[in-house]
């Protein structure tokens, strides 16, 4: 159990805890010794203490000087055993649930090859992890899971034209196209998840996507590849492999022998060829030892969508395709697919000119009408109508005008509902693609409460599309299931959603009935029962049913020529349960947690832009955690009430749960609240706009009285408390003054971590002793040049001055009012504003913030007379506070002009300010648009805050340099003095560049020029940064060790 008691005024936090841990929960012993001999070297502690104690090389253990050592430096250790977070991290977006034994966040190379030494000193299975998009289970276990994303991030570009790329297996789909973006290239790959799938998972599972179908995939554009395998031997195919031929002859003789007898059954080489024409993921890429000779290729090939079953695969190297200019797209409508089907084939036809067509049936279509910006035809489809998104390309845009023409003519005898326009529009495009990517998080959010998402992904000859899709939709019929279909028409590729009640026993019978009629459906047209999403758990069971006996047994052999003991990933692709696709099934049970919550699919969208997603749980781990600890509640107290009646089996489960729950509501609180930033950074990602901050917001509100009464008398006395925080801070500056800056922040580091006090941060604000008063500029006839403004300073701003660091020390009130005296503005101030607060430092005390809130609202319709004067606040977390407030309070009343700071100077007083450009030596300026600017509450404004930013700062004639990939920095308020690990971690990359061009020269003398080295930080030739959040400011001042302020503080001082 654990006992808490807290004391918060005003954010400032003391705690107490007394805590009995639940350690071990459903770890079997052999684990156990694999966590302590794995923990020596997997921690973040002092590098000298992490010894290799495994040599690669000499195949032995070493017992070193550096194990004892390392042995008191565990701090920060990347290997889990808590039952939260082996919950929590073993989510995919998959339909099963597995729970690790251990979890590992693994970092480097000699880390894979160490932990693969005790997976087979142990016995015990290990799976690789990359972005947990997977949908067919390939990235679940409940043995070791090993998470492999955040430190291999590396990209290389190869050749002055790109002509190939190395990409480590951390990154992004989408980075690495946006690295290759000045080139006119990208990768072949285009899942509709390449915004968050990561290349490991992308080549591992052959992913394909929109457009590049079976001839720009991972397997037609590899060039080389870097493999792990079972032994910790590193085989990097970009270099020479003959040491390999030597120390793994086993393996290359067993390939190439496997090749001969391939190639020697003609009809089986003709089958297999012939099979993967199509897109098809079923299995090992069996081709590979069809279509090449030569060892390095099929090694090369051989390990494309294996799913991490023969290998750790660190970095691949992709031949770059064209990425043409110039696009067009049109949306189709037809009456029904028999009717679209004809239009299909003819754009198959010219796939040529035809770069994709994606299918669309009328459930997928209306399962998007609530999306914002949907094109109106959207709303005039009637049911069985269904649509096709068309997308052609060309770098020249007379021969694109020209092929659009063509096709045009070729449907012009397809009848359509709104004809067949083609659209260059960019937005256009975007809202047309955001219907078809968002459809799987869509479709699941309307799901039936209880049920569950299966997705599959099947794939047939193009002249059997339609027959095939008319065959699924008999067995839905058949069935009763409800299903939505989608898909690459091009292809053939057929995408379809079920959401069945698996936790009814009747229908999980007949999920299974339907998947087996669904295999010999798409066996009986030689089709893919998998063509891109990977085989998986879902498929393994029907591998043999597709390929038959011969080509099944050559898949098991490759699986052991490369694992033969088992241990990666198995039950993946290989499998002896013909029932595993129906076990561990996520348990779904009806209305256990807010509909909202819900909706969540835990597709892991939200995942990439969270700020915790390195330090404890992601967005959608915090809903599976909490969906889980709701599910738990309800089952057990529903025991309670009928215990007489429970069996002894029974009794038992529930004791086990009872620990499970247990184990959850213990690390939830940290995990899952007080480390998530509730910046609501996830919501703009998501394709439901599911805010998971709201978890913690509403968790953190249930306080004691005790809690409540202290924070209501700071609340009831806010000048007062104003000036207590200003005294504290007096007294922070002190302790600066005496022991120094760095030792300051040593010293409150260490009291932080016994006491909970504040971290005392080097960049630590001054106490704001500035007068408030109003300011008014008045031409000859009494009124003000050129308007006013109603200026409502935040509290935070009102207590904290610049940092003693700041070249410029003036409180930000000083600075506004500057800016105005230039451009002819009065500046009026609140009346009372130093009792006024936006509420959102109450955040957690619903009544007393709902009341600050509602007192400044009034103080601010009053002063503004009803909306007349624009108002502005100059924190941009306390102006999204006030604009939220005006939101809800104006659907009643007047309407208010709110402006954020940055976002009412750019609007009112640029025009009238003279800029002088800043000097080519100070022209390098950092920028950081808080997290608050680009809220999802904010969409419908017509001045973004977050341009206004950095329009700003080009105004200035600023080089703007931006780390566009931090989207929050984690300070978060508070947290960021009484949670700094949240701050830290956000930032723990900011502003780290990993792409490296290697860009060949005519010089003889020089193989290539090295330009945007790895990791050089982009910050490191900028002496000032500008932002829009003083608390924020106060976190990347002390990251980035120059001085952050606020970006008028730019303006001010290059204008007049």
């Amino acid at each position: 159990m654990s006992v808490d008691f807290k004391a918060e005024a005003f954010g400032f936090k003391f705690r107490f805890k007394v805590e009995s841990e639940l350690e071990n929960l459903h770890i079997p012993k052999k684990y156990i010794r694999f966590y302590n001999e794995a923990k020596l070297f997997l921690h973040d502690g002092d590098e000298k203490s992490q010894t290799r104690f495994y040599n690669i090389d000499n195949k032995q253990n070493i017992e070193s000087k550096g194990l004892s050592k390392a042995k008191s430096k565990t701090k920060n250790l990347r290997i889990y055993k808590d039952y939260l977070r082996r919950f929590a991290y073993g989510l995919d977006a998959s339909c099963y649930r597995y729970i690790p034994k251990l979890v590992i966040w693994a970092k480097s190379e000699s880390e894979i090859q160490q932990i693969l030494h005790l997976a087979n000193k142990h016995n015990t299975p290990l799976t690789f992890r990359a972005g947990g998009t997977s949908l067919s289970g390939q990235a679940c276990s409940d043995s070791i899971l090993v998470v492999c994303n955040e430190n291999f991030k590396n990209i290389e570009i190869k050749g002055v034209n790109a002509d190939s790329i190395k990409l480590e297996c951390g990154v992004i789909g989408a980075d690495a196209n946006a690295a290759l973006k000045k080139y006119n290239k990208k990768i072949g790959p285009d899942p509709a998840t390449i915004n968050n799938a990561l290349i490991g998972g992308i080549f591992s599972n052959n992913s394909s996507g929109m457009c590049c179908g079976v001839k720009q995939n991972s397997y037609q554009t590899i060039k080389s590849i870097r493999v792990i395998l079972n032994d910790g031997y590193i085989l990097d195919t970009s270099e020479s492999i003959e040491s390999f031929k030597q120390t793994h002859a086993h393996i290359v003789e067993s390939l190439l022998n496997l090749s001969h007898e391939i190639k020697q059954d003609s009809a089986l080489s003709e089958f297999i060829k012939h099979k993967f024409k199509i897109k098809n993921t079923t299995g090992y890429a069996i081709n590979a030892l069809v279509d090449f000779s030569d060892i390095k290729d099929i090694l090369n090939h051989i390990f494309i969508g294996a799913e991490g079953t023969l290998g750790f695969v660190s970095k691949v190297e992709y031949e770059c395709v064209q990425d043409f200019t110039h696009k067009a797209c049109a949306l189709l409508f037809y009456e029904n697919l028999s009717i679209a089907s004809y239009a299909i084939k003819i754009l198959a036809k010219n796939e040529n000119i035809v770069s994709a067509a994606e299918i669309m049936d009328y459930a997928s279509l209306d399962s998007v009408k609530g999306l914002k910006g949907m094109p109106d035809s959207i709303h005039k489809i009637n049911k069985g109508n269904c649509a096709i998104l068309v997308q052609m390309e060309s770098d020249n845009l007379e021969s694109l005008n020209a092929n659009i023409e063509s096709i045009k003519t070729q449907l012009d005898s397809i009848p359509t509902l709104f004809g067949n326009t083609f659209s260059f529009d960019k937005k256009e495009q975007e809202s047309w693609w955001k219907i078809r990517k968002g459809i799987l998080p869509l479709a699941a959010a309307t799901r039936p409460s209880g049920s569950i998402v299966i997705t599959e992904d099947i794939c047939f000859e193009i002249e059997h599309f339609t027959q095939g899709i008319e065959g699924i939709e008999k067995l839905f019929e058949k069935y009763s299931f409800k299903g939505i279909i989608f898909g690459h028409a091009l292809s053939g590729n057929v995408h379809f959603i079920i959401t069945p009640l698996l936790s009814v026993e009747s229908e999980k019978v007949r999920f299974g009935e339907f998947m087996d009629a669904l295999v010999n459906l798409v066996v009986s047209f030689n089709g893919s029962i998998k063509a891109e999403h990977g085989t998986g758990r879902m498929m393994a069971p029907f591998v043999e049913t597709e390929w038959g006996a011969k080509a099944y047994a050559i898949n098991k052999r490759i699986k052991a020529i490369f694992d033969s003991k088992n241990l990666i990933n198995p039950d993946v692709i290989i499998t002896q349960d013909k029932q595993i696709h129906l076990k561990n099934l996520k348990p779904a049970e009806a209305n256990q947690i807010e509909d909202y919550l819900d909706a969540c699919m835990e597709c892991g969208f939200c995942e990439k832009i969270c700020p915790s997603r390195n330090l404890t749980l992601t967005p959608r781990q915090r809903i599976a955690v909490y969906r889980e600890i709701k599910r738990l509640e309800s089952k057990l107290n529903s025991h309670v009430e009928r215990s007489e009646t429970t069996n002894t089996e029974s009794k038992n489960k529930d004791s086990i749960e009872s620990l499970e729950l247990k184990a959850l509501q213990k690390g939830y609180k940290y995990l899952g609240i007080e480390t998530c930033a509730t910046c609501s950074m996830c919501a703009t990602l998501c394709p439901l706009e599911i805010d998971t901050a709201k978890i913690a917001t509403n968790l953190s509100q249930k306080h004691n009285m005790l809690d409540s009464m202290i924070v209501k008398s700071f609340a009831n006395n806010i000048n007062r408390t104003t000036k207590i925080a200003k005294a504290s801070v007096k007294i922070a500056n002190a302790t600066q003054s005496i022991v120094g800056k760095k030792n300051a922040k040593k010293l409150t580091n260490f009291l932080h971590k016994k006491i909970d006090t504040p971290l005392l941060l080097e960049s630590f604000p001054t106490p704001n002793n500035y007068r408030l008063e109003n300011k008014i500029v008045s031409n000859a006839q009494g009124k003000s040049k050129n308007g006013e403004v109603i200026f409502f300073t935040s509290c935070l701003n009102r207590m904290f001055a610049p940092s003693k660091s700041a070249s410029d020390k003036r409180s930000i009130a000083q600075v506004f009012e500057s800016l105005c005296k230039k451009a002819g503005f009065n500046v009026i101030y609140p009346k009372n504003i130093e009792s006024l607060c936006c509420g959102k430092a109450y955040k957690n005390h619903k009544n007393i913030e709902k009341k600050l809130a509602s007192d400044t609202y009034n103080a601010l319709r009053l002063e503004s007379k009803n909306g007349e004067i624009p108002i502005v606040c100059d924190h941009s977390a306390c102006s999204l506070e006030i604009f939220k407030t005006i939101k809800q309070q104006d659907c009643l009343e007047s309407k208010l002009r709110f402006y954020d700071l940055s976002a009412f100077v750019l609007e009112y007083l640029i025009p009238h300010l003279t800029i002088t450009p800043l000097d080519s030596i100070n022209k390098n300026v950092a920028i950081y648009a808080p997290c608050s600017t680009r809220n999802i509450a904010l969409k419908s404004e017509k001045i973004s805050w977050e341009d206004s930013i950095f329009k700003l700062a080009k105004l200035c004639g600023a080089n703007v340099i931006n780390d566009s990939n931090t989207k929050c920095c984690g300070f978060a308020g508070n947290k960021g003095f009484f949670t700094p690990e949240l701050n830290e971690s956000a930032l723990s990359h900011f502003g780290e560049n990993y792409v490296c061009e290697n860009i060949e020269s005519n010089s003889k003398d020089s193989k290539f020029i090295e330009s945007n080295p790895q990791n050089r930080n982009i910050f490191s030739n900028c002496k000032n940064g500008f932002s829009s959040s003083s608390t924020c400011e106060i976190g990347l001042s002390d990251k980035t060790n120059f001085i952050w302020q606020h970006i008028i503080y730019l303006v001010d001082s290059h204008s007049k």
